[in-house]
């Protein structure tokens, strides 16, 4: 991960006002106090894989909030996850607070207040997500901020190992493969927090079972344009109702998650700079898409722009004319 900002380059009179100004500009834009003084040091390391930009904080201690002030115009639409490192940190939003150890994983919205206490020396890797990404595999996201998953568990354990790993490799990736290990780290991070986070009311194990083997047959069949909702219960063996109620705890039902992955897959396929060969339709047609016009709508409305749009190179392009 290389170094995009240290206050070890800066004069010290100068300094907490270019950490505050960086970590706005990395993080999101918010108040920042310190007891330490002109002394203060800090360093940002930067990466990205995927649709994930990825942020290395090691710093004094210091007082970080996400103020009403800050929200005034405020555009942020992604979701701030978070894994503590070092040092014991103290998160507070939504009325809800968590003491935060090495290894500990959270979520935080930047679209409302929040407080970070950073101890000396803390730091802690900051993954910004789309906040598409993690509403389309948690559901509302106020019920699990402010929420760490608790380590002890197999799968939050797993989880919280997989993000270190992939941050410590992020620059090393082969930009192919970064947006599907992107995906996998986000499918298991909200695996984590639905089997057990702390304060969250979770499925059952049962319902959890039921829920995990219905995404399964729907990932498996997303290639077929014939695919429907009662073609996916009957194959859980479950209802078409049951389905809707297990989703529903996901801001989703069973038809809108069917669709919903479906432009999840072309989006991945779109962004890779190995499938450019690949026409926009054919891509589409292989992701159960039976009518390009129809596809490019409702990418749009997904995703707030064309699909053209999303492959590697159309913004510079775009730029140029």
């Amino acid at each position: 991960m290389k170094t995009a900002f240290s206050t070890a380059k800066v004069h010290e009179r100068d300094r907490l006002a270019y950490w505050r100004e960086e970590a706005s500009r990395v993080y999101v834009a918010h108040e920042f106090s310190t007891r330490v003084g002109r002394g203060f040091n800090g360093e940002i390391g930067v990466a990205s894989l995927g649709s994930i930009d990825i942020a290395d904080f090691n710093c004094d201690e210091c007082l970080v909030e996400r103020t009403p002030r800050c929200l005034r115009g405020a555009t942020d639409d992604d979701v701030i996850l978070c894994r503590q490192v070092l040092g014991s940190m103290t998160v507070h939003q939504d009325g809800r607070d968590v003491a935060t150890v090495p290894g500990d994983v959270y979520l935080l919205d930047p679209r409302r207040p929040f407080t970070l206490n950073v101890p000396p020396n803390g730091r802690s890797l900051v993954f910004k997500v789309p906040r598409w990404e993690m509403q389309a595999r948690l559901g509302e996201i106020a019920s699990y901020t402010a929420t760490a998953i608790p380590r002890g568990q197999p799968v939050a354990a797993l989880a919280s190992e997989f993000l270190a790993m992939v941050a410590d490799r992020a620059d090393a990736i082969d930009k192919a493969m970064a947006p599907k290990l992107a995906q996998q780290a986000l499918d298991l991070v909200a695996l984590a927090f639905e089997t057990g986070a702390r304060g969250v009311i979770y499925l059952s194990s049962t319902r959890t079972t039921t829920l995990l083997r219905l995404k399964s047959i729907i990932e498996g069949r997303l290639r077929d344009p014939s695919l429907k909702p009662a073609m996916v219960a009957e194959a859980a063996g479950i209802s078409v109702r049951y389905a809707n109620a297990l989703l529903a705890h996901e801001g989703m039902s069973l038809e809108r998650y069917i669709m919903l992955r479906r432009l999840l897959h072309c989006r991945q396929v779109l962004e890779d700079p190995a499938q450019l060969t690949r026409t926009v339709g054919d891509i589409a047609y292989s992701c159960g898409f039976a009518d390009l016009s129809h596809f490019t709508r409702r990418y749009r409305a997904q995703f707030g722009r064309s699909p053209g749009e999303s492959r590697p190179g159309a913004a510079s392009l775009m730029s140029a004319h």
